[in-house]
């Protein structure tokens, strides 16, 4: 899980005077094209000319939950365990969520080859298309330091059976960036892009960079950009956005637009505000929980909402203050795999093994409740 700060960071701000349309481009016809055909490495020269070839299965995104999934390894050589990335990935659609989300933060991006990246990508869609579900959408985490390797993310992740990528901000030279070069940045990953694009503002992982309301909302009139996920955690924030861009919701298609929250812990607060849903490490290790809070919100029993949204918030700062190596320790406590982060992230002692399964029990014995 991805830790965010409750701090604000008015110095790291990203704004830029732009010209606002309160009309934006409707994105309730973009959909996400991917050609069962491009799966072999071969084809990837190809494959952004060859999205329209026969046998293409068409996405969308729909409000609800989507998991950045955990990338596992075997525990002796730190090798992708593809057999436990595969039966994950089905794990978490037999429990109802609405697509996932490979090469985030849980997903280890940083630790992966760009080989690595698509073969976790490829393994988690053929193992969705092998146990029937073909509909559920794959997000694939494409930032990158440059607009050229972003670009080539985007493409990989194309190849390789995703429908969306999810692109953070490049930060490494954020001192030297005019007002302009992340509005310009965006929008060339977009143009370029051979699948749709989803804006990330997480800023404590682009060093404080914190995207506001006003350039995402010009960002959202670029027809080839659909959504933002915001781990930020400023719900005013993806207030602003939703209303202007008339993001979809549970109950209502709006222009099509996803605006997303970043966490399990504001779900509620997410959707009361006009949002689409989340997209919450938490996920993999409660998903029906994360998923139930949204339906009792949909239905109108928001006081049952808010007390299942207080057990979930509650799990998820298990999540967020263990990270990846407290929610591997949590599915292997719970569940009978995770593993271990590769290094140099460290494996946990017993002590701290306690110490999250602790964290992490009354979520559980929650989920397991609902199954």
């Amino acid at each position: 899980m991805a830790r965010r700060s409750n701090n604000p960071s008015p110095r790291s701000t990203f704004h830029q005077d732009l010209p606002f349309n309160p009309t934006p481009r409707s994105h309730s016809i973009v959909e996400s094209i991917y050609s069962q055909s491009q799966y072999s490495e071969s084809s990837e020269s190809t494959a952004a000319s060859s999205v329209d070839d026969a046998h293409r299965i068409l996405r969308s995104l729909r409000p609800g939950v989507y998991v950045p999934t955990v990338t596992f390894f075997q525990a002796d050589t730190e090798d992708l365990d593809l057999e436990t990335i595969g039966k994950h990935a089905v794990r978490l659609a037999k429990a109802g969520v609405a697509g996932l989300t490979t090469q985030g933060s849980n997903g280890e991006a940083v630790h992966l080859t760009h080989q690595e990246r698509k073969l976790v990508t490829r393994t988690t869609r053929n193992a969705l298309d092998n146990a029937g579900f073909h509909h559920l959408p794959v997000m694939v985490g494409c930032g990158s330091q440059s607009t050229r390797e972003t670009i080539e993310l985007c493409r990989e992740a194309m190849t390789s059976g995703g429908d969306y990528a999810l692109v953070l901000p490049p930060s490494y030279y954020k001192a030297m960036y005019k007002a302009e070069s992340l509005v310009e940045f965006f929008e060339e990953v977009a143009d370029a892009s051979p699948i749709p694009i989803l804006i990330y503002n997480y800023p404590g992982a682009v060093s404080g960079i914190d995207i506001d309301s006003d350039v995402i909302t010009k960002l959202a009139q670029h027809p080839n950009i659909v959504g933002c996920k915001l781990t930020c955690g400023n719900t005013g924030k993806l207030g602003r956005i939703a209303s202007a861009v008339d993001a979809v919701t549970p109950s209502e298609d709006g222009s099509g637009f996803m605006c997303m929250g970043g966490s399990a812990d504001f779900t509620l607060q997410t959707l009361v505000v006009g949002g689409s849903g989340v997209v919450c490490g938490l996920g993999n290790i409660a998903p029906k929980a994360c998923i139930k809070v949204i339906d009792l919100y949909k239905t109108g029993k928001l006081d049952e909402a808010k007390q299942l949204q207080a057990v979930v918030a509650r799990g998820d700062w298990a999540a967020i203050s263990g990270g990846i190596v407290g929610t591997k320790s949590a599915l292997q406590t719970f569940y009978g795999y995770g593993g271990f982060a590769r290094k140099p992230l460290p494996r946990p002692s017993q002590q701290e093994n306690a110490k999250y399964a602790s964290g992490f029990k009354e979520l559980v014995e929650l989920e397991k409740s609902l199954s």
